[in-house]
């Protein structure tokens, strides 16, 4: 399972439960998929659109202690929480 913890101009950002390190989460735009290291945004893994990627990373870096509190959640089995987006959206 993959909980959903934001979603922004059509972008779903997910983490999963008991999931692998390093902490990271998963992003989805439309068919493109994506996997972004927590500590520095960086992109570990697939390819989103550049201004779907540029719009993740800025937001990964004003989120970073909510998505690193929400990793330890999820790595725990619990729910993380929902988590603003730039639009102002949970």
């Amino acid at each position: 399972m993959m909980p959903e913890i934001a979603r922004f101009y059509g972008i779903t950002i997910f983490m999963y439960f008991f999931d692998h390190n390093p902490p990271h989460l998963h992003a989805r735009y439309g068919r493109a998929k994506a996997m972004f290291r927590l500590s520095d945004a960086q992109l570990l893994r697939g390819e989103l659109p550049p201004v779907a990627t540029k719009l993740v990373t800025e937001w990964m870096l004003q989120h970073r202690d909510d998505l690193e509190a929400n990793w330890m959640l999820a790595a725990a089995g619990v729910q993380p929480e929902k988590i603003v987006g730039p639009d102002g959206r949970e």
